[in-house]
């Protein structure tokens, strides 16, 4: 399966690549190349077959890389519905701690209603907060960290013969 974006360190830059031969680097069709030729991807001439030098490549593939990406300010979210960083509605999150270390934020976009979730460590928690309301959630531990397991236990029950 073809990955949705192509690793540009993949590319050998002083070597030349066809069509053919890009496709079958990076696991893709020949029209998504072709598509790469329309879009801005340089060829060496423009005689048959295509030729691409691997220099021009890795840097179209790093340009298209970096246009997509939409870095947050602190005190904002990426929201995947709306497809842009937003800032939570009522500016408030919650701290969902996964690990020891790290966590996430939630929230909800206020555009969309959708929710909104940011990986932070629990170190760099203020500078990726910023000016929100962050409230920490009390996440269960493990369960054999409590006292009382569970509350459906046979182990204290005498056991029966069947005779």
């Amino acid at each position: 399966m073809p990955k949705r974006t192509p690793n540009h360190r993949l590319v050998k830059r002083s070597r030349t690549y066809s069509v053919d031969e890009v496709a079958t680097l990076f696991g893709s069709h020949r029209n998504t190349v072709r598509h790469w030729l329309n879009n801005g991807l340089r060829t060496i001439d423009n005689r048959r077959p295509l030729l691409v030098h691997g220099a021009d490549l890795a840097d179209f593939l790093k340009d298209r890389r970096t246009k997509s990406k939409h870095p947050c300010a602190p005190g904002q979210i990426y929201c995947l519905r709306c497809r842009v960083p937003r800032t939570p509605a009522g500016k408030a999150v919650a701290y969902r701690a996964l690990t020891a270390d790290r966590g996430d934020l939630v929230g909800m976009c206020g555009a969309c209603g959708c929710r909104l979730f940011r990986r932070v460590s629990l170190a760099k928690l203020r500078a990726g907060a910023g000016d929100l309301a962050v409230a920490f959630t009390d996440v269960e531990g493990h369960i054999g960290k409590h006292p009382y397991p569970s509350l459906n236990c046979d182990f204290e029950k005498e056991p029966t013969t069947d005779g």
